[in-house]
């Protein structure tokens, strides 16, 4: 059972954060919370330019300030309902004002609407932070909750600076990569030329899984990444369609029997379409990779393993989806080595992250690799299948809270 349900008199103006949310009214809450009770809040600030009725029962906040006054009776699971009665669009913070650390988060609540935060607040120090826009982020007054309560964590926001050095280890390693992938086109592309099909298949093999394991660099491939590992999902014909080029169309050609004028037409494409990405790599345009990306990637580099490899969608002859799906987890890993100074004081669950990674790992070894050779999702029992999906499910969810805590604030 929770703790009785706490009353708040709040008095509340606006906070802010200067950067882009990608959910309207969304709330993030920085550790589990154990129980959540509704409070009642009581208004008294209208800020100039604001709209002087909100609705009855909620904290209202602007950018007339963060907050004349406000209090809780003691630790305990609290709901702030958060009105934005500011003409513009908000985020609001509840922080440790002394290190910054943030314990809960509304983003990008619009004028006029109300959204819910909701922690388990413990003893300590609590301000609010407000961010609108056109106006720099500032705190309201300090709530001290005495006592030795624990509460909901706080977590120490990361900045644009903390992520530079991580964003160009990346940039570097995808550099390294790109050359190694360049270096198996080419002899894949000699192999194909070469008619020699057992030679092709295995260097086609070895050259996806090199492309594979550079999975947080996607984005910042622009057109490439759909030119050399793109589905013909949504184009017209289908796999039959004259647009369709890349690993993926060759690896249809070569599990199929296509003609080797066919097939050298694709490879060759395949080839330069490498080296041009190789060549524009890092510096083309729109090619820098986000920092926002980098803890976005994480988790969305095993959510498409899921989707597309251990689904079998991305089989087009080769049965390789969870040689790919290993792939994937060794570029995964490679990010995460980059950010783990980030991660290490910031979450707690990190080494569950590392721990259903090694279990995904040993599973797809364990059914999956058989006397030398990959073998295809459809012909694993469904048993097996179960669990694969099953360790990645939970994988995801461990690794679901990086991409907030690497969210680049300011502070």
């Amino acid at each position: 059972m929770g703790r009785p349900e706490q009353q708040v008199n709040v008095r509340f103006a606006p906070l802010a954060l200067g950067h882009r949310r990608l959910y309207p009214g969304h709330v993030r809450r920085f550790a589990p919370i154990a129980a959540t009770l509704t409070v009642t809040a009581a208004l008294s600030l209208t800020a100039c330019g604001a709209n002087p009725s909100p609705p009855a029962g909620l904290v209202s906040v602007s950018n007339g300030g963060c907050g004349a006054s406000w209090h809780v009776a003691g630790p305990g699971p609290y709901t702030f309902q958060i009105y934005n009665a500011a003409a513009e669009e908000g985020d609001v913070d509840l922080i440790n004002p002394a290190s910054g650390a943030v314990y809960a988060e509304v983003e990008m609540l619009g004028p006029g609407t109300t959204s819910a935060m909701r922690l388990d607040i413990g003893s300590g120090r609590y301000a609010f932070r407000c961010s609108f826009e056109d106006y720099d982020p500032f705190n309201g007054p300090t709530e001290t909750v005495a006592g030795h309560t624990a509460g909901t964590a706080g977590i120490v926001p990361v900045t644009q600076d903390d992520l530079l050095t991580p964003a160009k280890q990346y940039t570097a390693y995808v550099s390294g990569g790109l050359a190694v992938l360049a270096a198996d086109t080419a002899t894949l592309l000699a192999d194909v030329r070469g008619q020699n099909l057992a030679k092709a298949k295995a260097g086609w093999l070895t050259a996806h899984l090199q492309y594979e394991r550079l999975g947080a660099a996607y984005d910042a491939f622009g057109d490439f990444d759909a030119e050399i590992d793109g589905r013909p999902d949504g184009l017209a014909g289908g796999v039959a369609s004259a647009q369709w080029t890349g690993f993926y169309r060759l690896e249809y050609g070569l599990w199929h029997g296509q003609g080797w004028p066919e097939l050298t037409s694709v490879a060759r494409t395949l080839d330069a379409d490498v080296l041009a990405l190789r060549k524009a790599w890092p510096n083309g345009p729109d090619m820098q990779i986000q920092l926002l990306d980098l803890g976005l990637r994480a988790h969305e580099i095993i959510e498409n393993a899921l989707q597309f490899q251990l689904s079998d969608h991305d089989d087009y002859g080769s049965g390789s989806t969870l040689a790919t799906t290993a792939a994937n987890i060794t570029g995964d890993e490679e990010l995460l080595t980059l950010l783990h100074p980030l991660l290490v004081t910031r979450y707690a669950q990190l080494p569950a992250v590392y721990t259903w990674l090694d279990r995904l790992q040993w599973l797809l070894e364990k059914y999956g690799y058989q006397n030398g050779r990959w073998l295809s999702v459809a012909s694993l029992p469904a048993t097996a299948r179960e669990q694969l999906d099953s360790a990645c499910d939970q994988a995801l969810e461990e690794l679901a809270p990086i991409a907030t805590i690497t969210e680049p604030r300011g502070v």
